[in-house]
């Protein structure tokens, strides 16, 4: 653009120097010339004004077109601005979701391997539990007191105090791990939880065909041993149950027996003594908390009767008083229509006094009218 202004200029120098020439050079003699001369400087003077004219709209064509490329670059500068941020913003957004993510996942792999070391941490008890509890079965002592303790968890969680002793003594001086006293009939139940787990040891032990058949005979002569003992102990004519329990305090047993030795079981029937694992046993302490609910509630029938009908004759009351209460209403009602009959009576005879009409001229004799005689009769 600068280089058109220079080319401007000396243009219009050239012309203005050709004009002072022929103005200088003009002969006053020579009018002819003068007049051509004055023509050329008119036609000068038009292209001059017409190449101005020229560098003005050129000028101003100029001015526009600076205009317009510079606000194609402020829009091109503000376009790349705006994808620059947006392109930032999505690459923030993106590294933020990706932190976020990736600390939510350490969260969590730090919280499964605590848990992992958990569990590591248990298995570890258990396993030393486990052998812990190898070494109480195998002592007789220890295996008997843990089935008194397995018992008396599972007999408190059951039932009420009132319905359970420990290590009661009985009559013929035999004493009972438990005795569930229930009402007569059918008396209270004697628990046995000494089972001999000798036998099944043996059992489980057993590798060859020899060793397994005298394991299950020493392991069923052991049990129908343990039952005729129970039956003789604690099944007394008069102060228990025609009944006793025998406790064992492991499923695997319980299973086995079931499983493997029918006749036992049935010769345990016959005794009259009632073999329980955890499970069946809390089954049956659940039985005897709905027996014993059921003698209270018998206990407590003629306090139930009582209220009942001291229930009936409140109602019996409540009746009466709302019959009273509705002849109440009633009365109240008819009081009302009568009020209402009344203030109609009296609003009638105040507008049949407002229509009278009193001459002052003695007309003739005085007549009442219709209105007149309906208010002296009182109607």
């Amino acid at each position: 653009m600068d280089m058109v202004f220079v080319i401007a200029a000396a243009v219009l120098a050239a012309l203005a120097g050709a004009g002072i020439v022929a103005f200088v050079m003009r002969k006053p003699v020579d009018t002819a010339a003068q007049e051509r001369a004055e023509r050329a400087a008119e036609a000068q003077e038009k292209a001059l004004a017409s190449l101005m004219d020229a560098q003005s709209q050129l000028s101003g064509r100029l001015a526009a077109m600076s205009d317009a490329q510079a606000k194609r670059e402020a829009e091109l500068s503000r376009t790349l601005n705006e994808r620059l941020d947006h392109v930032s913003k999505r690459l923030g957004d993106g590294l933020e979701d990706n932190t976020k993510k990736t600390g939510e996942t350490l969260t969590q792999l730090h919280t499964r391997l605590a848990l992992i070391d958990e569990a590591q941490k248990k298995l570890g008890e258990l396993s030393g539990q486990m052998v812990g509890l190898q070494d109480i079965l195998a002592n007789k002592q220890a295996r008997g007191a843990f089935g008194e303790i397995q018992l008396q968890d599972l007999v408190t969680a059951a039932l009420p105090p009132s319905a359970y002793a420990f290590q009661e003594t009985l009559s013929n001086r035999a004493r009972a791990d438990c005795v569930i006293k229930l009402p007569n009939p059918p008396g209270s139940i004697a628990v046995d939880s000494k089972f001999p787990l000798e036998s099944y040891r043996a059992l489980v032990d057993a590798k060859t065909e020899d060793e397994s058949t005298k394991a299950k005979r020493f392991f069923r002569d052991s049990m129908l041993k343990h039952v005729n003992d129970i039956s003789a102990k604690y099944i007394i004519p008069g102060e228990t149950a025609d009944s006793a329990l025998m406790f064992l305090p492991s499923e695997a047993v319980y299973a086995e027996l079931h499983a493997n030795f029918p006749a036992t079981v049935e010769a345990s029937f016959k005794a009259k003594v009632w073999i329980v694992s955890p499970t069946t046993l809390m089954a049956t302490l659940n039985t005897v908390r709905a027996i014993l609910k059921d003698a209270q509630m018998r206990e407590q029938a003629h306090l139930i009767q009582a209220e009942v009908e001291k229930m009936l004759t409140d109602v019996t009351r409540l009746d009466d008083r709302v019959s009273k209460l509705s002849r109440h209403f009633g009365q109240a009602q008819e009081d009302i229509r009568q009020v209402s009959v009344s203030a109609d009576k009296i609003t009638k005879r105040g507008e049949r006094i407002v229509g009278l009409e009193i001459g002052e001229e003695d007309t003739g004799p005085l007549v009442p009218s219709e209105g007149q005689r309906d208010l002296l009769a009182g109607e």
